[in-house]
Parts: structure tokens; sequence; C-alpha cells
């Protein structure tokens, strides 16, 4: 089994994320980087699905010099190739990205033969455009589920299933396939240090493709309100006990 899972370079998303004084970029001097939620999933899937059936686990990425921490992470934890779509750090459109992806996955499986599976997380970190694996699987001629919560592949076909209103909907598809997950798919392991050892012996394959023209213009960046806190002091001491009740009443806790 050959299995290729594209992740994406985002800042950190526990962090508070300030934007420079054009609004147009995320100020990063203070935040970390890592692969999106999902995308570690996805990583954390395809090192099972190998480890459990043998065959090949590749990691690839689009982004700059940079990126290569986060493809020696994945490697970390048993990817066992990766592969470098290097940019200059400007952010490509789902378009763009989706083309030069491609690119690079016929590359590879003229090489090596076809990927039995294409993993992408369902939507990056920081754009969330949720378009790019859509794009590639519509390019490659593959059947596409987006949004899963679990993935079984057994022989010749990928079970899939998406959370739908308190149940879920189940998609059996046949092998080659492309795929979105979603955070919650499993539980991806830490890096071990030998792990990481090995990571950094292991050549990483690059390609640096033309950056073709944006059909996209960026007009500013929003840093959505947050829903904020609020306080009620409701008096001090046993003078506040009748209010205490009041606020229970009000809620529904007491009849």
């Amino acid at each position: 089994m050959r299995v290729l899972v594209c992740v994406k370079r985002v800042p950190m998303t526990g962090g508070t994320i300030v934007l420079t004084d054009d609004a147009r970029a995320i100020e990063t001097r203070h935040l970390g980087f890592t692969i999106s939620p999902h995308e570690e999933c996805g990583v954390e899937e395809a090192v099972r699905l190998v480890e459990a059936n043998g065959g090949e686990s590749v990691v690839l990425t689009l982004g700059p010099t940079d990126a290569e921490e986060q493809l020696r992470d994945a490697m970390a934890i048993g990817a066992d190739r990766a592969i470098h779509v290097v940019t200059d750090g400007q952010e490509w459109d789902p378009q763009a990205t989706a083309s030069a992806i491609l690119d690079a996955i016929r590359d590879d499986e003229a090489a090596n033969g076809p990927f039995d599976l294409v993993v992408f997380g369902n939507e990056s970190a920081d754009a969330g455009n949720f378009q790019v694996g859509i794009r590639v699987a519509h390019a490659l001629g593959r059947p596409v589920a987006t949004g899963l919560k679990a993935l079984t592949v057994d022989g010749g076909t990928a079970r899939c299933e998406q959370d739908a209103a308190g149940a879920r909907d189940v998609y059996v598809l046949p092998l080659p396939v492309v795929v979105t997950v979603k955070e919650g798919l499993n539980l991806p392991r830490y890096p071990s240090v030998p792990g990481r050892l090995r990571a950094q012996r292991r050549p990483v394959e690059t390609r640096t493709p033309e950056r073709p023209a944006s059909s996209l213009a960026m007009a500013r960046l929003v840093v959505p309100e947050g829903e904020g806190k609020q306080a009620e002091v409701l008096g001090e001491g046993a003078a506040a006990a009748p209010r205490v009740v009041e606020v229970l009443r009000e809620i529904g806790v007491l009849a």
C-alpha cells in the first residue's frame, strides 16, 4: 500500500493571533509553527495503515524552506519519505496549490506507481479553504470523500465515515481514492527521540515550481472578535443569598 499525506505549515492555533500593521499577514514573531490539527491525524492514519498493511507512507508539503521542520516531524512519527514543494513563503490560492501538488503526485506516481490513498486535512488551520483535496481528486479522476472521522482500508476498498446529525454516513469507495480527514479521526502519537534522530538523517526531495498568477486578490485580514466573558457581582456575604436563589430560578435550577 502506498499512502500520500499532504500537510501545511501553520501558526500554532493555541496562540493569540496578531496581524501586521497593514492587516495583510499574521505577525509570527511570537508564534510557533506546526502542522494543521486535521493533518496531524492524517499523518498518524497513514503511518498506521502502512504499519498494518505494509508499503510506504509519503508526506508532502507546499511551503517555505522552514516547512522542512514539519516534514521531519511527520517522518519522526513514522512517515517513510518526504516531498517539499518549496515556495517563497507567499500564500498560494487553492487552485495554484492544487496544481503544484498534482504535478508532484503525477511525477512520483510515474516513478513509483500509483498511491492507493491520498490524504488531506479537511481544511488548513489558517486559510480554511476546504478546496485543495477536492480539486486534486477531480484532476486525478479519483473518488473523494471529505470530512472523515473514521477510515478503514480492506482489500481494494476504503470505508469512509462522516459524522451526520448524531449518526454516521458511510461510503465504501474503490481504491485509489482521495480523502480529507478531521481532527478526532485518531489520537496522533508524539515523535520519539530516536524517531527524530532518524528523521534528521533522511533526505527530503525538493521541487521548486513557478508560482502562477493568483486568481484571488487579498483585501485584508480580520481577527474575529472573541465571545468574551461576563460576570455579575451578586453581593457580599449572607446578603447575596437571596440574589443567588433568584439566579438559580432564572436558569431553571430551582422551581
